[in-house]
């Protein structure tokens, strides 16, 4: 069997606050498969984008390896890590703030072909921009435009361009349609889906939207306060979620149905704990109606149960 395009192996940041050690990425396990999405959701300060910063080393891990085609990038040096980062790309959340505002459409496009000297000469670079704004649907007359003249749609595809520019083999997606309005979410999901199939490209796409994350990955991974409380197969986990927490968020999801006209829906109770210095035990558990004390003092680790299903949860079944 062929090893993962991109393996993470217990990746921890923490970040210093005068309350002590914040754990944003808190022993993250997982792997992406060349040509596959692998999902990362759930509720705001997780931990998802914190995530995917960390794997491309955009921020620095405080423990764990991150292996790319078998190779721990997080050893590597600063030659080393600039080439590698022309094969692992990220598509930022906000389409407006991620965008040189004094650049063009082609400046902003080319600036990755200038800085890995991709092009031999001006009209090489030229014409690969030209190539990259057809392939995400960029119309040629927007060439020198700026940023502010365009809508999200607009500036959130020349977001994709610019991370395809290097041709990557594997791309981070935070959010990136988040900001946008539901038809132009529709849009960059299909353009990113139709890229997948046509270069093979591998996606870890970070979203709170499940109802996005059905419809793109092919595995999700659920965060809870910095670590991942569950992970499998996309319709595996729609169809028999695990962990208390997994199944309140998928309760969550609004349903267009008449017959559920007024079911109160199920709220999860409690505050969230703090994520400085926390507890060991299940981080979920001031939260969760079927917490024990074994889920207050224990440590909770994935564990499997079925093909490629794992939970952190003793009540799961």
């Amino acid at each position: 069997m062929a090893a993962p395009l991109l393996e993470i192996q217990n990746l921890k940041k923490y970040f210093s606050t005068p309350a002590g050690q914040l754990h944003a990425v808190d022993d993250v396990s997982l792997t992406i498969e060349a040509g596959q999405t692998l999902g990362v959701v759930g509720e705001s300060g997780c931990g998802k984008s914190t995530l995917g910063r960390t794997v491309l080393r955009l921020l620095e891990p405080t423990a764990g390896k991150v292996l790319y085609n078998g190779e721990d990038i997080t050893r590597f040096n600063k030659q080393r890590m600039f080439q590698a980062r022309q094969e692992l790309q990220m598509i930022f959340q906000d389409p407006y703030a991620s965008l040189n505002p004094r650049l063009s459409v082609a400046e902003i496009i080319a600036e990755p072909l200038i800085v890995a000297k991709r092009c031999r000469s001006r009209a090489e670079m030229n014409d690969r921009v030209a190539q990259l704004m057809e392939t995400v649907g960029l119309a040629p007359r927007l060439m020198n435009s700026y940023p502010h003249e365009l809508d999200g749609g607009r500036r959130q595809r020349i977001g994709v361009a610019r991370a395809l520019a290097t041709d990557p083999r594997f791309i981070v997606c935070d959010e990136p349609v988040s900001a946008l309005d539901v038809s132009i979410q529709a849009q960059i999901l299909n353009l990113l889906m139709d890229l997948q199939d046509e270069k093979g490209l591998s996606y870890m796409f970070i979203t709170h939207d499940l109802s996005v994350v059905k419809h793109i990955s092919s595995h999700i991974a659920v965060m809870y306060l910095g670590q991942c409380v569950e992970y499998a197969p996309t319709q595996e986990l729609f169809a028999h979620p695990a962990h208390p927490y997994t199944q309140a968020l998928l309760a969550a999801i609004p349903v267009i149905d008449i017959t559920r006209r007024g079911k109160q829906l199920e709220t999860i109770q409690g505050e969230v704990s703090s994520p400085i210095d926390p507890a060991p035990g299940c981080r979920f558990a001031p939260r969760c109606k079927y917490a024990c004390e074994g889920c207050i003092a224990g440590r909770m680790e994935l564990r499997q149960l079925s093909a490629g299903h794992f939970v952190a949860c003793p009540y799961a079944r």
